[in-house]
């Protein structure tokens, strides 16, 4: 704010004048930075989220919490030996480290190790893959997500309430996928995972895969899978069971990984999303 100045006489006139210009030069500067201050300055945007959702997220053990761990891992089978998966909760880069193979995203690429061709698999496609499946429900609060309302899921003669995810254009690899969460009624815990896939196609699908989440075990005071059951289905119609995935040795830190962790090793080679 300028100075208040007496000018009741006359020859301090031309002084006030000055000071004014001044004054406000100095305003106009301090406003200025300001405004670059506060560009500069990240602002920590609060979400919203749906209401059902949110008590999923409670029953989990709550997302504040969630959002306070840094590192997660977790051991699960690939053939006949193990692979063991590390994420980096706040950047998502990650490591795949199997037999006789590795593969991850460094923050800007994917990379595959794998001298042996053992691996087989499309590691773009792959690399979090099972990360985003296990990490179920905390990142259905990523950002870029779309909520919206979904038909209760009747199996075996009970109704599990849902809620529908789609994310907007240009969102990862598939922005067409589709996912259905649903849950126990009267705890809301997660039940069952519906999703689609269409990471190798243009278009939308109507199959859809099913998950049910139904072994839980605490860790650091959250809700985490021990294991996975996908099920055959028929269009969007859940049929019997295929196959369980067991988790083990999981870990929950609040510290990051050392620097470089996530860095593709020399005989690493960048990999392309296939097209």
């Amino acid at each position: 704010m300028p100075k208040q100045i007496n000018i009741i006489m006359r020859p301090l006139f031309f002084l006030f004048t000055i000071t004014l210009l001044t004054s406000c030069a100095e305003n106009r500067k301090e406003t200025k930075q300001e405004e670059k201050e506060t560009t500069d300055t990240p602002v920590e945007v609060e979400r919203s989220y749906p209401e059902a959702l949110n008590r999923v997220f409670e029953a989990h053990g709550g997302l504040e919490l969630w959002k306070k761990q840094r590192t997660l891992s977790f051991r699960m089978p690939a053939g006949e030996a193990h692979e063991s998966h590390t994420i980096d909760l706040h950047t998502r880069k990650d490591l795949v480290a199997g037999p006789s193979y590795s593969l991850g995203f460094d923050g800007r690429e994917v990379w595959l190790a794998d001298a042996g061709k053992a691996f087989g698999g499309d590691p773009v496609f792959y690399h979090n893959l099972m990360f985003y499946f296990y990490a179920m429900p905390f990142v259905l609060a990523d950002d870029g997500i779309v909520y919206g309302s979904a038909d209760d899921l009747v199996f075996e003669g009970k109704s599990y309430p849902g809620i529908r995810i789609s994310y907007k254009s240009g969102v990862g690899t598939s922005p067409r996928d589709e996912y259905y969460l649903y849950y126990e009624p009267d705890s809301h815990t997660m039940a069952w995972l519906g999703y689609t896939v269409t990471y190798f196609s243009d278009a939308s699908s109507e199959d859809l895969h099913w998950i049910r989440y139904d072994n839980w075990t605490e860790v650091n005071g959250l809700l985490l899978p021990e294991s996975l059951t996908w099920y055959n289905y028929e269009g969007r119609a859940i049929k019997d069971p295929r196959s369980t995935v067991s988790f083990n040795n999981i870990m929950l830190s609040t510290d990051p990984m050392p620097d470089g962790y996530f860095n593709a090793p020399p005989e690493a080679s960048p990999v392309n999303p296939k097209t």
